[in-house]
């Protein structure tokens, strides 16, 4: 009896400690800016045109990115990528958007890449609306000519600034409904939605959305289930659309590259004004 209560008070310290460890260390298992960071690829290696910007965030952070112009561009799309790398690792989304005469506006979020300070859910919110101000105000672009594109985290964060703006339509790309409930599917063992203090709530930006919506997930997505894009998808009350793709995660786009230029295409054109 005393070895089986020993072992029953290992078992809960482990458990506290593993439970301490997910609250005292949460930031270190949402954000990865130190994946590639000495990579030094630009759009130049697509022999594409490009432009290096450097904004300022109301709070003084400098984000670090690329305006990238599409010939004859019928709109822009600012896209704000997921929680691993940065900018660098987002090089293949740039032939598509070129392909449907997009430019396209690829920022690092504080913390990442050549951008100053350190990475927080109040702080990407920032970079996004200081990116979304440089498109509208300092390149005077329209806001009915913007599209706001996310991908995993970064849909998070785009869906925040799209219920917050009025962009021509958000692209959310293998994206989870909220931290704490990835948080309660990746760690089932744990009270995973009690430990979280990240929130990153895109079920209820979705379901203020004013905007089309365009929803992408692959149900062999390992990381965040297929069932949050669903629920993301039947949440909104605007013009919406599916495109289910194939593959992992990560690669969801290289399998899909030729089905998301058709889909995006014809979203775009039921969506865009002529």
């Amino acid at each position: 009896m005393r070895l089986l209560g020993t072992l029953f008070v290992g078992l809960v310290l482990g458990y506290a400690a593993l439970a301490a460890l997910l609250v005292v260390f949460q930031s270190r298992f949402i954000y990865f800016p130190e994946m590639g960071r000495q990579d030094r690829a630009t759009p130049a290696q697509l022999a594409l045109p490009f432009e290096e910007v450097h904004i300022a965030t109301a709070d003084g952070e400098i984000l670090h990115g690329w305006f990238v112009p599409a010939p004859d561009a019928r709109a822009t799309v600012l896209f704000l990528h997921g929680n691993a790398g940065s900018v660098v690792h987002r090089l293949d989304w740039l032939p598509m958007f070129q392909r449907l005469r997009l430019s396209a506006l690829m920022v690092d979020y504080r913390g990442y890449g050549q951008s100053t300070g350190k990475p927080s859910e109040a702080g990407t919110y920032a970079d996004a609306e200081a990116a979304w101000r440089h498109l509208t105000e300092d390149r005077r672009i329209p806001h009915g000519r913007i599209v706001i594109f996310g991908e995993s985290l970064g849909g998070a964060v785009a869906a925040h600034l799209a219920a917050r703006s009025q962009p021509a339509a958000l692209v959310l790309h293998s994206v989870f409904t909220s931290a704490p409930d990835l948080a309660a599917d990746l760690y089932p063992f744990l009270p995973a939605r009690l430990l979280m203090r990240y929130r990153y709530d895109t079920l209820s930006a979705v379901q203020a959305l004013r905007c089309p919506l365009l929803v992408a997930h692959s149900p062999r997505d390992e990381i965040v289930p297929v069932t949050h894009g669903r629920r993301l998808y039947e949440a909104a009350a605007v013009p919406r659309q599916w495109l289910e793709l194939a593959g992992g995660h990560n690669d969801g786009f290289i399998f899909m590259r030729a089905e998301w230029v058709h889909q995006f295409g014809e979203f775009l054109q039921r969506h865009l004004p002529a």
